[in-house]
């Protein structure tokens, strides 16, 4: 088994071949995408969505969810907005349901976020004052303690400078190995979270969606990516690294082989003012839509998106905006081309 995994970045190669390849025919999707709507966003709700679609996805795949040698199975929550715009319990719930239904064990389910503050202030850690917890029994794994990178697997980017001083710091030394100080080339290094691709058979993406000042779009991809490892914040500095650092995380074949699929609930998203939550900007679908393609879920979400912008008198997030979908595309990861989508409506008419 390879002991390490090392990315360099191609940043400036890859933004010169992207107006030509834009200009190119994009990728058909090969993954379908399943959509049930919602009545009222309960838990029950949730439930009886979450499980008519995982039946429908392994009736038509013919890949059964169960535990394998590993045992566990992670879930990627999105806590990052803060309090207001983060993963719903009730679709947590769901899928924690139809999991331990498929024979996973309640404490092999785990969740994994990435700021203790952010994690604690949307509830997905017990309050201090209450001690009361969430999801009793299923481990809640929180990046930004650096116990949860390992050294010998991480991002190299040709970006040197850390950004965040105080969590993203922080959790570059604890991965680093608890060093006072760290060198230039450890600045270099984002460490990826290795608990979802080492230690589960396959792990869930479960994104909240906002727009993003320097990506476009916050979604699926960079709730696999820069939510997900550390020394990241650096990125967000630049407009022309970003989208591909981005896309080159989520290309890592580690991470993308034990990705088995995206969730996203739209019952509360962000059109504009995004990453952090302003409740004047949010709309809300009664709908659920799941894939094993997180490129295509988030161009459709930001089609869902920009609508809604158009209707509020905002301009349209661009393709230039939203880079990183096509570099994401270039390199595997999955499709822009929402013209072609192999729609599952699991409860068509219901």
């Amino acid at each position: 088994m390879r002991s390490f995994l090392q990315k360099t970045t191609l940043v400036i190669a890859l933004l010169a071949a992207a107006s030509a390849v834009r200009a190119a025919e994009p990728a058909k999707p090969d993954s379908p995408v399943w959509e049930h709507k919602l009545t009222d966003f309960s838990d029950a709700d949730y439930r009886y969505a979450v499980e008519q679609v995982l039946q429908d996805y392994e009736a038509t795949t013919g890949r059964a969810l169960v535990p394998g040698a590993k045992k566990k199975v992670g879930l990627k929550i999105y806590a990052d907005s803060g309090p207001g715009l983060a993963t719903p319990f009730g679709l947590v719930r769901a899928l924690i349901a139809s999991l331990e239904k498929r024979g996973f064990e309640k404490q092999n389910i785990f969740l994994v976020g990435l700021n203790p503050l952010r994690l604690r202030l949307t509830g997905y850690l017990p309050s201090f004052a209450t001690g009361v917890l969430p999801f009793p029994g299923h481990p809640v794994y929180v990046l930004e303690s650096g116990k949860f990178y390992d050294p010998a697997w991480f991002y190299d980017s040709p970006l040197p400078s850390r950004f965040d001083p105080i969590s993203n710091d922080q959790a570059v030394k604890n991965a680093a190995g608890g060093k006072a100080n760290t060198t230039t080339e450890e600045d270099r290094k984002s460490f990826l979270a290795t608990p979802l691709f080492l230690d589960a058979d396959f792990w869930i993406n479960l994104p909240v969606y906002t727009d993003h000042p320097v990506l476009g779009i916050n979604g699926a991809l960079v709730n696999a990516t820069l939510w997900n490892a550390s020394n990241t914040f650096r990125f967000f500095k630049s407009p022309a690294t970003a989208p591909a650092a981005v896309a080159e995380m989520a290309a890592i074949p580690e991470l993308r082989e034990s990705w088995a699929l995206t969730f996203a609930s739209l019952q509360l998203y962000q059109f504009i003012g995004g990453p952090y939550f302003n409740s004047l900007y949010t709309a809300s679908e009664p709908r659920l839509m799941m894939s094993t393609d997180p490129v295509l879920i988030d161009s459709l979400m930001l089609e869902r998106m920009n609508a809604v912008r158009k209707r509020n008198g905002f301009d349209p997030v661009t393709d230039d905006d939203a880079r990183m979908l096509d570099f994401a595309q270039q390199l595997g990861v999955g499709s822009i081309d929402t013209k072609h989508v192999q729609w599952r409506r699991v409860n068509e008419g219901k």
